[in-house]
């Protein structure tokens, strides 16, 4: 579609209508692994979701969504006190931040696991199932414990919210309902110890209830200013909230405004504060096939020439922050970890949707950036991942994002954008979005197509017809529209 026609001015479930017309894809065909087999529903991703999955689901979803947090703990701790404090059961270490908590959540649960400890993993959103959402043993939860907590909850669920009817107050949230299910499947499995990742803010947000032992903090930018607040300093007032009396901190670097409301929290809970650059940090970072090979000095100790199989020096320092945190949990940051010990965590550790390639002939990477620091950790970390004299980036975004900053982040590595929109219902309209972006890089590096399989195929197309035998395609801009290319490229396998 052309853009001629624009006169320039200044995360919910994906929805089956956004993929194509017939709900399927458009019949958009990508090769999946060696096989390029159709992915039947054994072979999606975690063996696919059966009915009594989808039950569960819809009844969450029927809940106020997780894009309307509300600002208490009072009802997630009535829920798991009616429980009997099942998260009370198992230590945790609790992850925060703008950008690459879930990825720093993966790689310290893998850490821990590779220790012999069971783990328990809570992150979010999901890409393809809601089971990824609670994670035990490296594994997404299986279906029939999943559906059998929630139900075994269910009636506390329905108590909770009666009583928070009859005082005036909103029922349970879907996150809310979410993070008290979560907490109940890891002391049912039960677990050693749990991972889990903050679904936004800090202090009010559910997972707080948690009597964390190490708190973890990733990144901190501007993002959710509506909920959050407009100022860096704001956001990490909110996320310092997680923060527990003589505990573990452990920080990526931060800016001066972020650090102080963190050392300040360090300080009124007489915890101790591990911050990268002077407490720990990354010695170098080498490309290497399939990721990189990282060097850190930590909190206790050296470890060289470490495998982390993610691309990115972003991804470097998300693991040396997931080294700090795993020193700080079972030593507190007094002893060495085992070398072989964490080159195997590490090793295993996986990220999926970021900087992921889901396809050949040409390549699809997918990555979850969605608003400008991400995107300029992607600029930075794709042209050495990826290599590629030809980028041709499918983007879309949702409305409460800063998309004219992520753009500019992508601007000078991706040669032909193709606009689109991500599933849901808060996804910013595709020509609206097409505004944005030929303002900033002018109408002839600019298509638009509001189908997201229509926008895949489209890219692919202009990367096989490019002047450049590694031009590839990129999908980035939601979490929930990287989750849905995904399973559109497993249930459409087969070559092109």
């Amino acid at each position: 579609m052309s853009t001629d026609q624009y006169d320039l001015p200044d995360d919910d479930q994906p929805d089956d209508d956004l993929l194509g017309e017939t709900g399927e894809g458009d019949g958009v065909a990508i090769p999946v692994g060696p096989a390029g087999d159709t992915a039947a529903g054994a072979d999606l991703p975690y063996g696919g979701d059966d009915d009594e999955v989808r039950r569960v689901e819809a009844a969450l979803y029927a809940r106020i969504g997780e894009q309307a947090p509300e600002r208490r703990l009072t009802a997630t701790r009535r829920a798991v006190e009616l429980l009997g404090d099942p998260h009370l059961a198992y230590p945790v270490i609790h992850v925060t931040g703008t950008n690459g908590k879930t990825s720093t959540a993966r790689m310290t649960e893998s850490i821990v696991r590779a220790h012999g400890l069971r783990t328990g993993l809570m992150t979010s959103p999901h890409l393809v199932s809601i089971r990824e959402r609670i994670v035990v043993d490296g594994e997404p939860i299986a279906a029939d414990r999943f559906v059998e907590n929630w139900d075994d909850i269910t009636p506390i669920l329905e108590i909770t919210d009666a009583e928070l009817t009859a005082k005036g107050e909103l029922p349970l949230t879907f996150f809310e309902a979410l993070t008290v299910l979560a907490l109940a499947c890891f002391a049912e499995a039960p677990v050693d110890v749990a991972v889990i990742e903050v679904g936004m803010g800090g202090e009010w947000d559910s997972t707080n209830v948690v009597q964390s032992q190490v708190q973890v903090f990733t990144p901190i930018a501007i993002d959710h200013a509506k909920q959050l607040g407009n100022t860096v300093a704001e956001i990490a007032r909110t996320k310092s909230g997680i923060v527990k009396p003589s505990s573990s901190v452990v920080s990526s670097a931060q800016t001066p405004e972020a650090l102080a409301e963190l050392e300040r929290a360090a300080e009124l809970t007489e915890s101790t504060l591990a911050v990268e650059g002077t407490g720990f940090r990354v010695t170098s970072d080498t490309p290497a096939v399939g990721g990189q090979l990282v060097s850190v000095q930590g909190i206790a100790g050296t470890y060289d020439d470490l495998f982390v199989p993610l691309f990115g020096a972003h991804q470097a320092n998300n693991a040396a922050v997931a080294i700090a945190a795993v020193e700080s949990f079972l030593g507190r940051g007094s002893q060495a970890l085992d070398e072989d010990v964490l080159s195997e965590g590490l090793a295993a550790a996986t990220s999926p949707g970021r900087l992921q390639p889901v396809a050949t002939g040409p390549t699809v990477v997918v990555d979850a950036a969605h608003n400008p620091h991400g995107a300029k950790a992607l600029a930075e970390a794709l042209p050495v991942a990826f290599p590629s004299e030809h980028v041709v980036g499918v983007v879309g975004i949702l409305r409460d994002k800063d998309a004219r900053g992520f753009v500019r982040a992508l601007k000078d590595t991706v040669a032909t954008f193709v606009v689109t929109q991500p599933p849901g219902d808060r996804a910013l309209d595709a020509d609206e979005f097409a505004r944005v972006v030929v303002d900033e890089v002018g109408n002839d590096r600019v298509m638009v197509e509001p189908s997201l399989a229509g926008a895949l195929q489209e890219a692919r197309d202009l990367a096989d017809d490019a002047d450049a035998e590694d031009a590839m395609v990129l999908v980035a801009g939601s979490i929930v529209m990287v989750g849905a290319v995904m399973d559109l490229v497993h249930r459409e396998g087969g070559t092109k």
